[in-house]
């Protein structure tokens, strides 16, 4: 169950490189003392992100639950290899259906509970339609579902603010001198008229495990109906929580009570396999 204390260390994070789907993709691995070799923490980073974006969250959520953690930059963001550019439409597929299961094999992670935010959220709920076998559960934090007229609003002040240089010097940090190819293939494909149609709804009916839904009440990109619309189109159980107080990032902005989802969904599902797929051990709560 999760850990409430601070009797143990946080695991350090070990880097790795890895070649997955023709490209050098960078990792890094959190394993506490005693974790199981399954299930493993995967987390997927929002369309602006990479690994350095979660902050001391992996770190958290290994020492509370007793999980190996790893998360890692998909190609085109942080310290992976770039993308072919112009970014095709099906982004999110390919990075979904092609490159995760890739990186999956390369770590050798047989059994994944996927941790993604914004693209990443919506990137681990096609996988797991499509690797039921892979995937054990699901946390989608403000998963994106479908474009609406808030989504363009909120990615046209982001390019207002990166042309006034406060949020290009903030991605700097991160990807460096691909700052600007990061940013432009993101905003460019969500603004382009011909990307209005784009859905994942028709394709969550095959999400059989169990997900749990989190956004920001005051998200900036997306109004609650994609949690609802998510939530409704899945075919296994699922729980959707609206956070208020929170917006796009509610695991930095409000994180107590996103902690206190998570904590519960992963208690649960513990719970439901009988304790048996990984033990609380010395991180578990007296």
């Amino acid at each position: 169950m999760a850990k409430t204390g601070a009797e143990l260390p946080a695991p350090a994070r070990t880097p790795v490189a890895l070649r997955a789907a023709g490209a050098r993709i960078y990792g890094e691995w959190l394993r506490p003392a005693s974790a199981p070799d399954r299930p493993v923490l995967v987390l997927l980073h929002e369309g602006l992100g990479c690994t350095g974006f979660w902050k001391d969250l992996p770190e958290i959520l290994a020492l509370r639950h007793g999980l190996a953690v790893f998360l890692y930059d998909r190609r085109g963001y942080g310290r992976s290899d770039p993308e072919p550019l112009p970014r095709p439409f099906d982004y999110l597929d390919r990075m979904a259906l092609d490159e995760l299961p890739a990186v999956l094999q390369a770590a050798g992670i047989e059994e994944a509970i996927l941790l993604g935010h914004s693209d990443g959220g919506t990137i681990a709920l096609l996988a797991a339609a499509a690797f039921p076998e892979r995937v054990r559960a699901v946390i989608a934090i403000a998963a994106h579902a479908f474009v609406e007229e808030k989504t363009l609003l909120g990615i046209r002040a982001a390019v207002a603010a990166f042309a006034h240089g406060e949020l290009r010097r903030k991605l700097e940090r991160f990807h460096g001198p691909r700052t600007e190819a990061v940013f432009r293939a993101w905003a460019e494909t969500w603004l382009a008229p011909d990307f209005r149609s784009w859905t994942v709804e028709d394709r969550l009916r095959a999400v059989r495990c169990p997900v749990l839904l989190l956004q920001g009440e005051a998200d900036e990109y997306a109004s609650a109906e994609h949690l609802t619309a998510i939530a409704r189109a899945l075919g296994g159980p699922v729980r959707a929580r609206l956070l208020p107080g929170a917006g796009h990032v509610p695991h930095h902005e409000r994180r107590a009570p996103t902690l206190a989802a998570i904590d519960a969904f992963l208690d649960e599902l513990r719970a439901d396999e009988g304790g048996q797929r990984w033990d609380c051990g010395a991180n578990g709560r007296s």
